[in-house]
């Protein structure tokens, strides 16, 4: 794995530098990473407090944390953790939805297992019917739910109309 470490508002030492390679190999124990892998590490600093973002995109999956604290040193110590952490809960999802292909992605390592397993509970199957967006969205009101799936009457393609957390509310459309 290659590492890019990047400071703002900071000069990246060679200890540092040393420091976030050697933290950052420890992760090649939980799961394969090709040579074409780049870790992108950001530091920034604060008055009186040090930022480190770590980023790793794989083929597999995305791993990013980020950690505030005094000490830099320490920073990276806590964001190796919680990446460690992040790849222990990725390779516990895949183990338990029987995802084999992806599994092998991951060496073993002890790993927590937790109680609650994602299940279908319900299965619904719809027949979009045509209309405009506004009467989707009064339909959807009415119903009382969350999300409305319908046929756009302009594009006469499937569309998705959902509330927002913040207000408002969202459009899906397919192409």
């Amino acid at each position: 794995m290659k590492v890019n470490v990047v400071g703002k508002n900071v000069t990246v030492t060679q200890g540092i530098s040393d420091k976030i390679h050697k933290k950052l190999e420890v992760l090649n124990k939980y799961f394969i990473v090709s040579e074409e892998d780049t870790a992108n590490v950001l530091i920034r600093t604060y008055p009186h407090k040090q930022k480190i973002e770590v980023t790793i995109p794989t083929k597999f999956a995305i791993l990013r944390a980020e950690v505030v604290d005094d000490d830099l040193y320490s920073a990276v110590d806590k964001v190796i953790d919680k990446l460690e952490d992040q790849i222990r809960r990725q390779k516990t999802r895949l183990t338990r939805k029987n995802k084999d292909s992806l599994a092998q992605a991951f060496i073993d390592a002890d790993v927590a297992q937790e109680d609650n397993e994602d299940v279908v509970v319900k299965t619904k199957s719809i027949e979009p019917q045509e209309m405009s967006l506004d009467e989707a969205i009064m339909k959807m009101e009415l119903l009382g739910h969350d999300f409305f799936i319908y046929t756009d009457d302009e594009t006469q393609k499937i569309a998705v109309v959902y509330k927002r957390y913040d207000g408002g509310y969202g459009l899906i459309e397919t192409e």
